[in-house]
Order: C-alpha cells, then structure tokens, then sequence
C-alpha cells in the first residue's frame, strides 16, 4: 500500500497547517515513522504520529486532535465530519475473482455484496464475477455511519440489502461476517481474496460462548454500565436506558476497555455501551461477565430469547 503523499503536502498546503498529526491502525502504525520524515522534509510542519491504539474510524485521538492544525486518519472511511481531521482511505489491490468463484456453490440465487473500504474499489468486479455466473447481486447503500453502498463495519450492517437469499462478504476475519450472520439471520458466506477460499460461516460456537457469559450474570446485583469515551463509541441514551433497568448499576467512562481496567470494579457483571466488539474478542478475560445491551435485555425479560442479535452502532 502506497500512501498519497503528494494529497497530504497539498493539504497541509492549503490550510497553512504547522503542526500535523498521523494517526494509523495497528497494522499501518509501523510505516508511520518513515511517512512523518517524508511529510516533515517536504512540507516544513512538524508531524506527530498517534502512539495509541486505533481500531476503526470512531476511535479518534482526541488528545492529538486538539494540539495540531490538521489530523490525518489513515486506513478508514470517514465516520464523524470535522474539518480538522482528513480521512485517509486504503485499499488492497488484490485479485477477488478466485475468492467469489470458490464462493458460488455456498450462495443463493439473489445475493447482497458486502465488504471492507480496503476492498471496496472491488465491488463492480465482484458484481460481475456473479452476474456471470447467474447469480442476482444486490448492493444497498447504508445509513450515516457507512461512506460507501456495500460497506459494513464491524459495528454496522445496515448496507446488507433486504430480500436475498444469501450475503457475501469479501475480506478476512471472523467478526463481520459473524456479525451479519447474527444480525440478519441469512446464510453468510465469507470469501478471502488473499487466501481465495470461501466458507459457510457458523455462529453455534459463538452464540453458546455468549449464552455462558449471560448464564454467568444470571444472579448479578451490582452492575457496572459502561460508557465508551471514543468519539464513535459513545452512546450515553442507552447507557442511561440500561441503568435503569439494572437497579443496583454505576456508569462507568473509559477510553481503552481492558481487563486490567475492569479489575478495579467490584460489580457482578457489567454492560457495555461501547465498541459492539469489547464484550466478545475478550469474553474469557474480564473479571466478571461482560454482555452487549441486547444480550442484557434478554437477561431482563426485554427480549425474547430466540430473539438473540448482534449490537450495532446505527447512524441516521
């Protein structure tokens, strides 16, 4: 992946900016060092590189924010608008044909198309891939959060179409085709265009680890609610919904939800209002069970059990 330099000298350029910041995701945060010499000899700004973790678009570094003219956010699509920080898309220039090829006998007739922004520039190929293959492709647009028609996040699937028989999702990872498999109870295929294998993706083991985690805060007193502080992450309505719902229940603010940090409350059983993906990555982890609020509505009698879903963070 190449990095447009000569787009980011023009911005900074064009807002006079002296001080710059980079923030990139885990897997780019290496070659920032070595972007911030080029952008420095080029442009004349000091460029500071963001040390903290960065797992999506919704987790800006606000402390950086706030002491450089301009902030650039490599790696995701544009979530939040504020003139101050410039979205620096990427993408994978890798061949997806063999991947949707593989992936033809596990899908159905009509097939909604999702995606990463990595693969995104891929999605009239995949379209076609299908189309000759006499399948129906269908690609929906999202709501506010999602920049692009077929995009998801791992918060959010609303760019999974209605009415196909079946979803194809184009990238690597577990999270979002499980994700989609739970929120719109079709069959998902997963298709890895580095690997060019396609699978059938199978939530039981997932769904019986979350089913243990709720019998664990079955008897749970004293609850602790957690209100994620990263910008995209924020959902205090709900988190004050669930509190009244708890009884016995303090909210609790951070940035960065880790064992170590939930170690210090002496609850039963906490609910997080944060990251969809904080309660299940590190299910096994945390001193005490930690749910999403619709596995704690269930708890609660607010929603039947069949009615087990994924948490999304939805926009307009």
């Amino acid at each position: 992946m190449m990095f447009d330099v000569p787009k980011i000298l023009d911005i900074i350029k064009t807002r006079n900016a002296k001080t710059v910041g980079f923030q990139f995701p885990e897997g780019l945060k290496r070659q920032g060092p070595a972007l911030a010499k080029e952008v420095e000899e080029k442009s004349g700004a000091l460029v500071i590189v963001s040390g903290d973790p960065c797992y999506g678009a919704c987790d800006i570094d606000e402390g950086l924010l706030g002491i450089v003219d301009v902030l650039f956010h490599f790696g995701h699509s544009r979530m939040m608008d504020d003139e101050r920080i410039v979205f620096m898309e990427y993408y994978h220039d890798v061949d997806v044909e063999r991947a949707v090829i593989n992936a033809l006998p596990l899908l159905g007739r009509k097939v909604g198309v999702t995606t990463t922004v990595q693969h995104i520039h891929k999605l009239d190929e995949i379209a076609r891939t299908l189309k000759n293959a006499d399948r129906e492709p269908i690609i929906a647009n999202g709501d506010s959060r999602v920049v692009y028609p077929g995009q998801v996040l791992g918060c959010n699937f609303s760019a999974v179409p209605e009415g196909v028989d079946s979803i194809l999702f184009v990238g690597t990872g577990n999270f979002h085709p499980v994700g989609m498999r739970l929120a719109r109870k079709l069959p998902v295929v997963a298709a890895d265009p580095f690997t060019g294998e396609a699978r059938l993706v199978d939530v039981e083991k997932m769904m019986r680890q979350r089913y243990a985690v709720m019998a664990k805060a079955m008897d749970a007193k004293k609850w602790g609610i957690i209100v994620g502080m990263k910008p995209g992450q924020r959902r205090m309505e709900l988190a004050k919904r669930i509190k009244g719902l708890a009884g016995d229940a303090v909210l609790i603010s951070i940035r960065e939800i880790t064992p170590d940090r939930l170690q210090s409350f002496k609850v039963d059983a906490f609910v997080s209002t944060a990251c969809p993906r904080i309660a299940i990555d590190d299910a096994g982890m945390f001193p005490a069970p930690v749910l999403t609020p619709i596995e704690f509505e269930m708890l609660k009698g607010k929603r039947k059990w069949e009615d087990m879903a994924f948490d999304e963070i939805k926009g307009d």
